[in-house]
C-alpha cells in the first residue's frame, strides 16, 4: 500500500513539473544566436521606442496590446526572443504570451544593454 502511495505521489509530482511551464529568460548576450536558430525577436516596448531603434528583423508588439489579449500578427508555430528597454516589461509580456500558448524567452536585460545592429 505505501509503495501505491509513493508511486502516486511521484506520478503527481512529475505530471505538476510538466504543467507548471514556466517560460525560460536568457542572457542579452545569447538574442542573436537565439536568432540564427529561427526565434523571432518580439519587442514589447511602445511604437516611438521601437521606431527610435530596434533588432535587425525584430517585430514590434507593445505590452499595452498584449495586456488586452491581443495577439494578431503572432503565430503559435513560432518561437519568440521577448526583449524590452530594460527586462520589466518583456518578463510580464512573456508570462502573457506564455500563458496563451505561445513558446518564449524573455531576455533578463533590454534594449539599453544591447551592442548588436540595430534598425
Amino acid at each position: 500500500m505505501k509503495r501505491w502511495l509513493g508511486l502516486v505521489v511521484l506520478i503527481v509530482l512529475m505530471l505538476g513539473a510538466c504543467g507548471s511551464g514556466k517560460y525560460e529568460t536568457i542572457a542579452i548576450d545569447e538574442v542573436e544566436a537565439k536568432q540564427q536558430a529561427g526565434y523571432t525577436v518580439l519587442d514589447v516596448r511602445e511604437p516611438f521606442e521601437y521606431e527610435e531603434a530596434h533588432i535587425v528583423g525584430a517585430e514590434n508588439k507593445p505590452l499595452s496590446v498584449l495586456r488586452e489579449d491581443e495577439f494578431s500578427g503572432l503565430s503559435e508555430d513560432q518561437e519568440y526572443v521577448v526583449i524590452c528597454q530594460t527586462g520589466n516589461r518583456s518578463q510580464e509580456a512573456s508570462a502573457i504570451l506564455h500563458e496563451a500558448g505561445y513558446e518564449v524567452l524573455n531576455v533578463s536585460e533590454g534594449m539599453s544593454t544591447w551592442t548588436g545592429d540595430v534598425e
